[in-house]
């Protein structure tokens, strides 16, 4: 069969039922991607004699004769297509794992379908962007611009690797093809707790390409945590590579490795398995009442508090006086808030590739945010050397705290290590429910009071985390959602309590906020509820209450001395957010019936975890006169890399093109912690401009010596050094150094100590139809205490991202398990991810603060941008409605049953 594919004609005949992406993909076409496999998220979009089709539901045979075009295909010689162009020079991505699919959708629409995009591309899914820089793509708006040497930092320079985002020719993870590939795939438990009595391989064995089948005989009994950090002692070990013991559906058992994905498939389906079923539990609460069935006979620990009553973690503070603080409040509101679990949903699956090279170690190609922290665990489960161990990734697609587990590769690492051949595994969307991990749900219980002065009186908060069959991050979660989300608050009087469970379902993980927008759903509700008890505007009740530098931040526990008021801003993201939406702009409701309402929310986050979280840079001049700069953290959409050559650019005096980065690989030497917690600037953008800086004093003091100048009376340009009146290019610098055998580099690191905060707030004006319970967002917009904000418009595109992100969770985003432990929305058919149409742009605006802590004044800004949005979009709800609504999400059969009533 001929195919003829970006004008290039192919002899080649698809498998029987072999889709187009996969073909498409196996003739090296990587560009187009896989998202979802259903024809639901648009990643693998291509043109078929010039029609826009996901090429996942097209079968390869019918693409014969007719002319293929993908992302690879669209540019002429080396002149972007127009719509590459624009997607370029308005930055129309983040990860970039959906990009390609979204420029080709884009590149095919007509005038007419460009005037109502949220049909055109209800198609395509961006979990990154918020779609406002799409947006813009389209239209042709140009957010990009040039800095000057030395002046990068605060300018809209950039991502790197646009071109390669945009062309299709940036790679993830899969994005290679080894000699000798075999492919995995995981047999999954159907019962929510089980013995395994003994499993039958021989029917698995005997499927034609069939390599091996391993299960737990085969795998080493080290116990671990899938969570990763740098202190792993905070997360209990009760995780095995492959379990003889099952303790949820869809829980790994066994893994077949064969020459194709579907006879791993085959392989799967005809293992034997006699399962002995053990009693389970599904309901957190239940979970660590006496007599409930135990699911880790382990010892407590640690990072386990109570194994035998199924309790993960807890966590108690009590300050003050709560029942005197009680007492005295002329106005107390309570209530109990459920938050349920949301999907990651990144568009790149969990995948990775492992084998072992020439010089016997073992490497894995990884979709991960921390591969130092998984090369260290794997060398330990499998007793290796951590020399013999290397784990690296290329560009990530999408992440939001997922990718901070270790869930792929372990398994991959036994496969190669006993087949010696490189293995692949690659998640299905339906795996990345069923048995990944998810945001954890919670109950939590409420009550705060206040006098008539306008002041808190006392606060008490009850939490019950449901970190489902495996404790990874359910104790640092369970202490993270009992920090911040009162600490921002000045009450002399608060007592927390609050406990992780074990139940027999899905695990629960890190997740965007790690547990603060749980709590802050609660806290800012009842916030809400007391101000409007005591007559006071919640805002103006909000200002009052805060905290202020100075002033001590207690929530479970007071902040430990580490954490400090690098800078202070929320007074004036309040201040915008107010002003903001006493504009009164934004749009209209549809008609009069329709009721209105206005509601907002803060948050107060550190900006680094606690424990210690370490990065290295090293800064080199090479032989050009342009830099080499390593450094560890991941790219996955959270713009660390952009952020790393504006920092590096600024301190060596010179142009972001001229700081070139080798990134997240562990063979680069030194260490990263990993790219989660909002860490990319504050730690890895501190340690570059402290390498820059270094850098920059060597270059000055070794031209001085070479010129026999002063060493104040030279200057670093772009591309020289200038001493007096000579100007000695670098590129003879590094020449000079190589001769007298000079090494001109720079390493420097940071550990994740002392820490500032940053503050959000998010302001929402709303519109919800009484009849069917439907809600129109009339205006949306937060304010950000970013620091000195390195990059505007990117950091701009994290705040509309997390804001969108938390907008489909409170509206129509949750996992359902049923009363079996089964995941019932496994697939974006019925797990309603935000598309284009459902997300109204954010007015963002920043705070003007300059940290003391953080590179050239920069705080965090990834994930806190998340954390206030249910709240404030239930507190707009309850002004409109009346109603204060307590469960997440917002679905328009919910709100209209409570009106009803």
């Amino acid at each position: 069969m001929t195919f003829q594919i970006n004008g290039k004609s192919f002899s080649e005949r698809p498998t029987a039922g072999q889709c187009l992406r996969t073909f498409l993909r196996q003739l090296g076409w990587f560009g187009v991607k896989k998202g979802c496999d259903a024809g639901d998220c648009g990643a693998c979009t291509v043109y078929v004699d010039g029609e826009a089709v996901h090429s996942c539901l097209v079968p390869a045979f019918r693409a014969e004769g007719r002319e293929v075009t993908t992302i690879e295909g669209l540019a002429t010689g080396n002149e972007l297509h127009p719509m590459q162009r624009a997607f370029l020079d308005a930055q129309g991505f983040q990860c970039g794992f959906c990009t390609a699919g979204m420029i080709m959708t884009a590149t095919a629409l007509n005038q007419a379908q460009r005037a109502d995009l949220g049909q055109a591309l209800k198609g395509n899914l961006c979990r990154c962007t918020g779609y406002r820089a799409i947006e813009d793509a389209i239209a042709g708006v140009r957010n990009t611009e040039d800095a000057e040497a030395g002046a990068a930092c605060g300018h809209n320079t950039p991502a790197p690797a646009g071109p390669d985002v945009v062309t299709g020719q940036a790679r993830f993870t899969l994005d290679v093809a080894p000699e000798g590939l075999l492919h995995m795939k995981l047999a999954r438990s159907p019962h929510a707790h089980a013995r395994i009595r003994a499993i039958d391989k021989s029917a698995a064995l005997a499927v034609p390409g069939v390599q091996a089948v391993f299960t737990y005989e085969d795998a080493p009994p080290t116990l671990f945590s899938s969570a990763r950090h740098e202190v792993q002692s905070i997360d209990p070990p009760d995780t095995r590579v492959l379990d003889r013991v099952v303790r949820f559906i869809g829980q790994r058992f066994a893994a077949v490795v064969a020459d194709t994905e579907g006879a791993a498939e085959e392989g799967c389906r005809r293992l034997n398995v006699d399962y002995e079923i053990l009693p389970a539990v599904f309901d957190p609460e239940e979970a660590l009442r006496d007599g409930a069935p135990m699911i880790h006979d382990l010892d407590p620990g640690k990072a386990l508090a109570d194994p035998r009553r199924n309790l993960v973690a807890e966590v108690h503070g009590h300050f003050g006086d709560v029942e005197a603080g009680f007492a005295a409040a002329d106005a107390i509101r309570e209530g109990t808030y459920y938050v349920p679990r949301v999907q990651h949903a990144h568009l790149e699956t969990l995948c990775a590739i492992g084998w072992i090279d020439d010089a016997g170690r073992l490497n894995v190609r990884s979709s991960t945010q921390v591969p130092f922290l998984t090369r260290r665990e794997l060398a330990r489960v499998f007793g290796l050397d951590e020399a013999k161990v290397r784990v690296f990734c290329e560009r990530v697609g999408g992440g939001f705290g997922a990718k901070q587990e270790m869930l792929s590769e372990d398994v991959v690492a036994l496969a190669a290590l006993r087949l010696n051949r490189p293995v692949k595994l690659e998640f299905t969307r339906e795996e990345q429910f069923t048995a990944a991990t998810t945001r954890h749900p919670m109950r939590v219980k409420i009550k705060i009071g206040a006098r008539r002065d306008g002041t808190l009186s006392a606060i008490q908060m009850h939490v019950v985390s449901n970190t489902g069959a495996y404790g990874n991050h359910g104790g640092p979660v369970l202490n993270h959602a009992c920090s911040q989300a009162l600490s921002v608050y000045a009450c002399a009087n608060k007592k927390v309590d609050g406990f992780a469970a074990y139940t027999n379902t899905v695990p629960a993980g890190a997740f965007r906020g790690y547990g603060l927008p749980q709590t802050l759903f609660a806290v800012e509700s009842a916030i809400d509820e007391v101000a409007r008890a005591i007559g006071m505007d919640p805002l103006e009740f909000r200002r009052r209450n805060v905290i202020k530098p100075g002033e001590p931040m207690i929530g479970a526990v007071e902040s430990p001395p580490d954490v400090i008021f690098g800078s202070y801003g929320l007074d004036q993201c309040i201040d915008l957010v107010e002003l903001a939406l006493k504009r009164g702009d934004g749009d209209k409701p549809p008609s009069p019936d329709w009721l209105v309402g206005e509601g907002t929310a803060l948050t107060m986050v550190d900006t680094v975890p606690p424990g210690g979280h370490y990065s290295d840079t090293t800064i080199s001049l090479a032989s050009d006169g342009g830099y080499d700069m390593t450094v560890g953290t991941a790219e996955f959409g959270n713009g660390t890399t952009t952020v790393h050559q504006q920092v590096a650019a600024t301190a060596l005096g010179t142009t972001p093109s001229n700081i070139r980065i080798r990134q997240s690989d562990s063979d680069h030497g030194g260490h990263d912690t990993g790219a989660y917690g909002s860490t990319g600037t504050v730690i890895g953008g501190r340690a570059t401009q402290l390498a820059g800086e270094a850098m920059r004093e060597k270059l000055l003091s070794f031209a001085a010596d070479f010129a026999k100048s002063g060493r104040d009376n030279c200057t670093l340009t772009a591309d020289a050094v200038s001493c007096g009146a000579r100007r000695i290019p670098l590129s003879d610098l590094h020449g000079e150094a190589a001769i007298r055998g000079i090494d001109l580099s720079a390493t420097d690191t940071t550990n994740g100590t002392p820490r500032s905060v940053a503050f959000n707030v998010q302001g929402f004006r709303v519109a919800v139809h009484p009849v069917s319970g439907e809600i129109r967002i009339l205006k949306s917009v937060q304010a950000a205490d970013a620091g000195t904000v390195i990059n505007p418009m990117q950091c701009r595109a994290q705040v509309e991202g997390g804001v969108a992100q938390a907008l489909g969770a409170a509206l129509f985003e949750e996992v359902v398990v049923d009363d079996q432990g089964r995941v019932t929305t496994p697939s974006f058919r019925t797990y309603h991810l935000p598309a284009f149409a459902d997300i109204p742009r954010t007015e963002v605006l920043f705070a003007d603060t300059k940290d003391k802590l953080g590179p050239y004044g920069a705080k965090s800004m990834s994930e806190s941008p998340y954390n206030p949005v249910a709240a404030a979009l239930g507190n707009a709800i309850r002004d409109a409605t009346g109603v204060r609504f307590t469960k997440l999400p917002f679905k328009p059969d919910r709100i209209f049953a409570q009106l009803a009533k």
